[in-house]
């Protein structure tokens, strides 16, 4: 996941184009594959024996599309390019033709990032609606059709706005680090944030080296973290065949503070105890297994209102 390009000023959401391009060319020249939107469901569905590379960028900025477009454009490089209706054609966003522009390559694809891109977790449940709905409204005038998967702003979202995404989109994407695979909830997907702060060469080689730790539950269902119900119970249910995985090594943030989560194995459950609550605005966990030499991965992200 990308955001801006070559805007030195917001390290947390920018990429140099030249690192960009030569982790483009890792990936060009590794064993994988780009990924091709227009194919995602069927590839979700079918399990691959090669692993694919999804490039995704959220919020339209106008830098994308003056540093990154060109090359990825010259390159043919597929990607879903996230937009949120409200800031288009405002100052540091793509304009509408442009956008027209972008879609009109079948390696493109437009996803739809919210109307407002607000806090949405924040806002209660009908004027989240009612964002998404003004959206819909205006890819429905601009594009001429609403598209099909979606990207949570800010990753954030609660049981309520993930159950009404899946009823009107096909995919949706959070921002919780981790693989994709067939077992994953299609409306809470992972992808691993590229910027300044994560993007060494170094950190972006282990990324698309890694593979999905995969799990057959996770709970809690409702990932928006209420005063009483923090810090969550969290439980991991994994499959039988998994033989390696009590060597799962977890490390979340509570207290605002990185460390060794405390882990409970039961069969194939497991808990985390926490130190104490997460503190606003997100709480995280991520979880990785050295399985006979392969690197496993998933995160989780739970979004905390602030007070």
């Amino acid at each position: 996941m990308y955001h801006r390009f070559n805007e030195h000023k917001y390290p947390s959401t920018n990429i140099q184009m030249e690192v960009f391009t030569e982790q483009m060319e890792i990936i060009q020249n590794s064993n994988y594959t780009f990924s091709n939107p227009e194919q995602f469901e069927e590839n979700f569905n079918t399990p691959k024996t090669n692993k694919e590379i999804l490039i995704t960028i959220d919020d339209a900025f106008l830098s994308f599309y003056l540093e990154a477009w060109p090359y990825l454009k010259k390159n043919k490089i597929p990607f879903i390019l996230f937009v949120s209706t409200e800031p288009v054609e405002k100052k540091g966003y793509m304009t509408w033709e442009q956008i027209k522009e972008v879609e009109a390559e079948k390696f493109a694809m437009i996803g739809h990032h919210s109307h407002s891109h607000g806090y949405l977790i924040d806002s209660d449940n009908d004027s989240f609606i009612l964002d998404i709905e003004k959206g819909n409204k205006i890819f429905l005038e601009k594009l001429g059709y609403i598209p099909n998967l979606f990207s949570y702003p800010f990753g954030e979202y609660s049981k309520f706005m993930r159950d009404y995404i899946s009823e009107n989109f096909d995919f949706a994407f959070g921002q919780h680090s981790g693989v994709i695979d067939l077992n994953k909830d299609k409306f809470e997907l992972p992808r691993f944030p590229i910027n300044e702060d994560y993007g060494e060469l170094k950190r972006f080689n282990s990324i698309i080296n890694s593979f999905p730790l995969e799990y057959d539950q996770l709970f809690p269902l409702e990932k928006k973290l209420s005063k009483e119900k923090n810090p969550p119970d969290f439980q991991v249910k994994f499959f039988n065949e998994q033989d390696s995985i009590k060597n799962i090594n977890c490390y979340s943030n509570e207290l605002d503070k990185w460390e060794r989560s405390n882990t409970i194995f039961n069969n194939n459950l497991l808990t985390i105890k926490f130190r104490g609550p997460f503190k606003p605005r997100r709480g995280r966990i991520n979880c990785s297994l050295n399985d006979k030499g392969k690197w496993r991965w998933f995160g989780i992200q739970f979004p905390i209102k602030e007070n």
